[in-house]
C-alpha cells in the first residue's frame, strides 16, 4: 500500500486520518523556551488554554528537521515502501525542504515522493485523500502526481481574521503593508494562491468580512463543482454562517468544516475563519 503523509500544517478531519490512512507528521510549537510537539504533547483545546493565559509567551512554530522525518517515517513504514510526502507550500514553510532532505536521506532504503502543494490547511487534506482514493481505484503514483499538479493552480484558500496580531508578529503574510498593520482593529482578508498568503482587503467588521469571503470565492470559482472546506480558529459560530452563505452561492459537490490546525492558528489568530476551495471535476 503507499504510504501517504502530510504535515501539521494541513488540516485533516480526524476520520479522514483513519479512513484514508493518512499519517500527520507534527510540528514544533514554542511558548518561548518551552517546546511541545502538536498533538502528542500539546492539544488544541490546550493550546488555546495556554493562548488565553496572557503571562505566556507569543507562540511560535517550526517545521519538523530532517532527522523527524527520517525518524517519522521509519517509525510508520516497512523498508522499500513508497511513500507520497504532501506538504504545505514551501514558500511559507521549510517543512517541504526537511522532506527532501530525509528522502534523500533514506534513498535506496524507502521510495520517498515528495510534493509541494502550493497550499495548506484542507486543500492538503483534500490531496492527501484523493490520493488514496486514487490509489485504491488503481491509479499509479505517477498519474496521481499529475492529478495532484493539475490541481495544485485551481485550489484557493480565502481567510478573514479576528486580528492582524498574529498575521503581523508570525512574519508569514507577504504584502503586508505597513498602513495595514497599524489599523489592528480591521477585519483583514487573506488569499492564500500559488503558494503565497496575501492581504488582499480590509473590511471594517466580522459580517460583510464574512460576506465578502463568499464573494471572493465565487469570482473565483464561478460556478464550477467544488470540494468545499469550511475552516476555524475556534469561532464556530461565524463558521456555520460562512458555511450557510458558501453552500446557497457556490456549486458545492462537498462540504467539510473542520479546526484550523495549531500552525495555522498561530499564524493567523484566534477568531480566523474561511473557505477552502478545491476542484470537484
Amino acid at each position: 500500500m503507499l504510504g501517504i503523509v502530510t504535515d501539521g500544517a494541513a488540516d485533516v478531519p480526524s476520520e479522514w486520518m483513519s479512513e484514508y490512512a493518512i499519517k500527520r507528521i507534527p510540528i514544533n510549537i514554542h511558548f518561548g523556551e518551552k517546546t511541545f510537539i502538536q498533538d502528542e504533547e500539546l492539544t488544541l483545546s490546550e493550546f488555546y488554554k495556554m493562548v488565553d493565559e496572557r503571562s505566556n509567551p507569543f507562540p511560535k512554530t517550526s517545521q519538523p528537521s530532517p532527522h523527524q522525518f527520517v525518524e517519522f517515517y521509519k517509525k510508520h513504514f516497512q523498508s522499500g515502501d513508497t511513500i507520497l510526502s504532501i506538504h504545505i507550500t514551501s514558500k511559507l514553510s521549510g517543512t517541504y525542504a526537511s522532506a527532501v532532505a530525509a528522502a534523500e536521506e533514506l534513498k535506496g532504503k524507502y521510495n520517498v515522493i515528495t510534493f509541494d502543494s502550493l497550499s495548506g490547511s484542507m486543500s492538503v487534506g483534500f490531496m492527501c485523500r484523493a490520493a488514496r482514493q486514487m490509489e485504491r481505484a488503481g491509479k499509479s503514483v505517477d498519474e496521481i502526481l499529475r492529478y495532484l499538479q493539475s490541481v495544485r493552480d485551481h485550489a484557493h484558500i480565502i481567510l478573514t481574521l479576528d486580528t492582524l496580531e498574529y498575521a503581523r508578529r508570525s512574519g508569514r503574510v507577504g504584502t503586508l503593508s505597513a498602513a495595514l498593520a497599524s489599523v489592528l482593529n480591521v477585519k483583514p482578508i487573506a488569499l492564500l494562491q500559488n503558494g503565497l498568503v496575501n492581504m488582499v482587503e480590509k473590511v471594517r467588521t466580522r459580517k460583510p468580512a464574512l460576506e465578502r469571503v463568499v464573494s471572493l470565492a465565487k469570482e473565483l470559482v464561478g460556478n464550477k463543482s467544488i470540494h468545499l472546506g469550511v475552516v476555524h480558529a475556534r469561532d464556530m459560530e461565524s463558521c456555520k454562517v460562512l458555511m450557510e452563505q458558501a453552500k446557497s452561492q457556490l456549486n458545492v459537490k462537498e462540504v467539510v468544516m473542520t479546526d484550523l490546525s495549531i500552525s495555522l492558528a498561530i499564524n493567523f489568530g484566534p477568531g480566523t475563519v474561511g473557505l477552502v476551495l478545491y476542484p470537484a471535476e
